[in-house]
């Protein structure tokens, strides 16, 4: 698939197919996300894939009702980013972002792994908001993560709307 069409096929899916994804495909689709840029090159981004019915059962639970609805029949992939490490250096944050550098990287990571996956055939759904405690009880996540998102990753079921998107005036400045 062109770089262009697959940009414009990923959509938000909340609607998925049963369907069984092997852990082969994932960890591909994870190598292929491995090569977003990252401050110094530091690769502070992390996975917790549940694929197994026990831990994708757990991490439906950890969502409120509305994205478990949106997600059921996927698998999900929990994203996090070592904290502390993206924007700084020696003597500690290099700017006023702080960790936010972390949450930059891990965005760039994420947005790597929804192309992946949909290059491969599968569908995704970013989704913020999610009981952090259980996701960190599923994994045993350390505290020295922050939790970023949950990633449901699926084949969709039936078609998915494109949204009609801004003109480039209309959210960038040019000169």
């Amino acid at each position: 698939m062109e770089f262009r069409e697959l940009i414009k096929e990923r959509r938000s899916v909340r609607k998925y197919q049963k369907c069984i994804i092997p852990a082969e495909d994932v960890r591909e689709i994870l190598q292929m996300a491995s090569y977003a840029p990252s401050w110094k090159n530091n690769e502070a981004s992390r996975y917790y894939v549940a694929v197994s019915e026990e831990a994708v059962q757990a991490v439906y639970e950890a969502l409120p009702s509305f994205n478990q609805r949106s997600t059921e029949n996927a698998v999900y992939v929990v994203t996090a980013y070592v904290k502390g490490q993206s924007g700084f250096g020696p003597e500690g944050p290099v700017d006023h972002l702080g960790d936010k550098w972390g949450v930059y990287d891990a965005g760039l990571h994420n947005a790597y792994f929804v192309l992946a996956a949909k290059e491969k055939g599968y569908d995704t759904l970013i989704l913020g908001l999610r009981d952090e405690e259980k996701l960190r009880a599923v994994f045993n996540i350390p505290e020295e993560e922050e939790i970023l998102s949950v990633i449901a990753l699926g084949k969709r079921e039936g078609d998915v709307k494109t949204a009609a998107r801004k003109e480039v005036e209309d959210f960038a400045v040019i000169r």
